[in-house]
């Protein structure tokens, strides 16, 4: 059936507190992307509405976004996969344009977390664990990375130190990014001293700074027919490779707290698919929800081998200079993170990249980008490979 292409991106500005309905929320990436695509909403086949549910009020909040950006009467889909909903519809999305059914899709990805309390959305998060079996045990998602950060530091010797270097590199990226919620430079010095918020205790041994925040915010995606994207684009950007998996939800039922099993599953399909391997990425795009998360991605995703990823960190391998430039729109730690517009906006992202329009974050002259994108703790993963 032809490859599949990326023709539109666009993303709203990731905020605290959206002052409007979810809708206009919405459209905010979706105009972007429409724009940028050069199309009008009749010539979207479908569209595919992503998010996590238990945030929001709206019931069914793909019918409504149908309707209120003009995409009637055509197909819409809804889907959830936590964190890493907006990847999961882009697999979607893939898959319908692959088959024939649909020459053009949208993915929408949204979530105005601010429309409940930070209590209330701790609860949530907690929810995303085995309700039978874990969260009545009071288990939240700092605490679960915390064990991974534990595990990790008492098997490889990674340090408290390491991850604050994560934490300082998004934030040098994230100065640049006019679209991430928090802008401001982090210093290095900022956790050892007990005086500042960065270094104030969250989930040992996970302090203030390794944490990403909660966002509002929208991303958009436009999937197009190799036949449509060259009609129309004049930088379509392939999809080279998609690979995703699943676990136990439970952590009980894991044998590995060192990395996630995940994403090697995924980046393997997405590898093999695409016929490229780690050392061919020149940007890539990680779930850094903590700052262990990233260094478990760089050894999860063969950048480095398990127990090296510090060694990237340490020598700025992973700076937009180095080796292999990772999360240098800031990442979810600077961007924040709105749980079903956070895929898309990693996607947006490498596009940009692949198409040399990241301004003052672009790395020189990069052929292939991977998103990496993870659902709850580790509970999904997805893995694509994008190209020019």
């Amino acid at each position: 059936m032809g490859e599949i292409a990326i023709i539109g991106v666009g993303q709203s500005s990731f905020v605290r507190s959206f002052p409007g309905s979810i809708r206009e929320l919405v459209f905010e990436g979706f105009k972007v992307a429409m724009q940028d695509a050069q199309l009008s909403t009749k010539d979207i086949d479908a569209s595919v509405i992503c998010s996590a549910p238990e945030y929001d009020k709206q019931r069914s909040p793909a019918g409504v976004f149908a309707e209120y950006l003009g995409l009637n009467p055509q197909p819409t889909f809804y889907v959830e996969t936590l964190c890493s909903s907006s990847s999961t519809g882009l697999k979607l999305a893939y898959s319908l344009v692959k088959s024939g059914l649909h020459d053009t899709v949208a993915v929408i990805g949204f979530q105005k977390m601010s429309e409940i309390s930070s209590s209330e959305s701790q609860e949530r998060m907690g929810r995303g664990a085995d309700i039978q079996w874990e969260s009545p045990f009071g288990t939240m998602m700092p605490a679960y990375y915390a064990m991974y950060a534990k595990a990790h530091m008492e098997k490889f010797g990674t340090t408290l130190d390491d991850l604050a270097l994560i934490r300082v590199k998004a934030a040098t990226y994230g100065e640049l990014n006019e679209r991430a919620v928090y802008r401001k430079p982090v210093a290095f010095e900022m956790f050892s001293n007990p005086e500042d918020r960065m270094s104030g205790p969250v989930a040992s041994p996970l302090r203030v700074g390794d944490c990403c925040a909660n966002a509002d915010g929208s991303s958009c995606i436009i999937v197009a027919s190799e036949e449509k994207a060259k009609s129309i684009s004049k930088k379509p950007v392939w999809i080279l490779g998609v690979g995703a998996a699943s676990t136990s939800v439970n952590l009980a039922g894991r044998d590995l707290f060192t990395g996630l099993t995940v994403a090697q599953h995924a980046a393997r399909q997405a590898y093999a698919m695409a016929g490229v391997g780690p050392n061919d990425i020149d940007v890539a795009e990680v779930h850094d929800c903590f700052t262990i998360a990233e260094i478990m991605a760089y050894e999860n995703l063969g950048f480095a081998k398990p127990g090296e990823g510090r060694e990237l960190i340490r020598n700025k391998e992973t700076y937009k200079e180095g080796r292999i430039p990772v999360n240098v729109d800031g990442g979810l730690l600077s961007k924040g993170h709105p749980i079903g517009a956070t895929g898309g906006s990693q996607i947006r992202t490498i596009v940009l990249q692949l198409r040399d329009e990241a301004g003052d974050i672009q790395v020189k002259d990069p052929q292939i980008g991977l998103v990496h994108n993870i659902g709850g703790v580790g509970l999904y993963g997805n893995v694509t490979i994008l190209g020019r």
